[in-house]
């Protein structure tokens, strides 16, 4: 059955976009209201900087929750928790009595709840798509997260000029489409459990398996590495920019630009998975951005920044789509929220420490110099991804199913 007619797959999907949505626009909003309500820039970073804070403290356990209880529920119950708490932003601004500590505490609640969906939503996609298709459903993703990332700035910045507290309405509206869109799903969403265990076991337990699998520990550091440069480059060039006087519409269009490769580049992931195994294609996506990263050193200029940019990013989309959907195809059903959680971990360690990376190069060794060393830390990650066996040998999707990891026994064929 093609996936434009599985309807779980369908209304799971429909749901995460218009949650992704809803929340792309309020967090372009995010700051620019904690500025007005505060008047500080630095108390605005701070409260936008609290919501880092609850995704990271609730990632483990949130983890343990998605493996031992019903993955519907969980979600529903996140996306009502999630349209109350943005709920409450929009009836407060519109009766002027929205404060800090209200803003601070609703972002850190509404962090907390997506950490808690992101594990259950993966592995109730799972649960709904073949594996002969993920990678197709994961291309799909990684078409959403573009196309959130391309338009949802723009459509915040029009929303907020119309009325301050508007975006989060689209929070709250994108809340609550998930949480209908989830309600009529009517296929189990994972396989039922039995026995009771301790959540601190199940926790132990779920550290031992990513342990205990050489692609993970790989897979950890590697993408910690490139997510810490990836992150910080973005943070350098555009401090650069601001830092020589360029207008900041021009700015904007750097980021403008590389939104669009990665859509471009998402509406070819599809085909590209299915004929690349992703340990080459991985290879190809970090050499193209050494490349770019290079051209960059060599001529730190503002088109040369819009158009490296654009290139380097452009098999991203791809390289996700193909690692994100094998992952999700050889995790044992019930260690998907552990082992999601654990490996999302490296998105959560790199997001606070990259704008501090980049800005502390930026000022010691120039825009030329700090080029250079994401470089190098580049062509380190790409010599170690070409050295990494079980990430080299993974095949193209349809031996995905082949290696799926048979979990307490010791059967990992392609991942160990």
């Amino acid at each position: 059955m093609p996936l434009r007619r599985n309807a779980a797959y369908l209304l799971l999907t429909t749901g995460r976009f218009a949650q992704a949505i809803g929340a792309g626009v309020g967090t372009f909003a995010i700051p620019l209201l904690a500025f007005e309500v505060t008047g500080s820039v630095g108390q605005a970073g701070l409260i936008s900087g609290v919501g880092q804070v609850g995704a990271l403290l609730a990632t483990l356990p949130a983890g343990v929750v998605a493996d031992r209880v019903n993955r519907r529920l969980l979600l529903v119950v996140a996306a009502a928790t999630g349209a109350a708490l943005w709920a409450t932003v929009l009836v407060a601004g519109l009766a002027g009595a929205l404060g800090a500590w209200h803003l601070a505490l609703v972002l850190f609640g509404s962090s907390t709840v997506s950490a808690f969906v992101n594990p259950a939503s993966g592995a109730a996609l799972r649960a709904v798509v073949p594996a002969a298709q993920m990678a197709d459903a994961m291309a799909v993703n990684q078409g959403r997260m573009a196309a959130v990332a391309l338009f949802a700035g723009p459509v915040g910045g029009f929303l907020y000029g119309m009325a301050h507290v508007l975006p989060f309405t689209a929070s709250v509206v994108g809340h609550a489409i998930e949480l209908v869109a989830v309600s009529f799903v009517r296929r189990p969403l994972g396989e039922e459990r039995t026995g009771a265990t301790h959540p601190l076991a199940d926790l132990r337990e779920g550290l031992r398996f990513v342990g205990q699998v050489p692609l993970f520990r790989a897979v950890l550091v590697l993408i910690t590495l490139l997510n810490l440069t990836s992150i910080a480059l973005v943070v350098a060039v555009n401090l650069e920019l601001v830092r020589t006087g360029t207008d900041p519409r021009l700015i904007g269009l750097v980021d403008a630009c590389a939104g669009i490769s990665m859509l471009a580049g998402a509406v070819v992931a599809g085909p590209i998975v299915r004929r690349a195994r992703v340990g080459r294609l991985g290879v190809l996506t970090i050499g193209l951005l050494a490349v770019a990263l290079a051209v960059m050193a060599l001529a730190p200029t503002y088109w040369v920044f819009v158009a490296m940019l654009a290139v380097g990013v452009f098999l991203y989309p791809a390289l996700n789509a193909g690692f994100t959907g094998y992952l999700t195809v050889i995790i044992p059903d019930r260690m998907m929220g552990r082992a999601t959680s654990l490996l999302g971990l490296t998105g959560l360690i790199a997001a606070p420490a990259a704008p501090v990376l980049g800005s502390a190069l930026l000022e010691g060794w120039g825009i030329g110099g700090t080029l250079w060393v994401m470089t190098g830390a580049v062509l380190i990650v790409l010599v170690a991804l070409a050295l990494t066996r079980p990430l080299m040998r993974i095949g193209t999707p349809d031996t995905w199913a082949v290696d799926a990891i048979d979990w307490p026994a010791a059967r990992t064929p392609s991942v160990t």
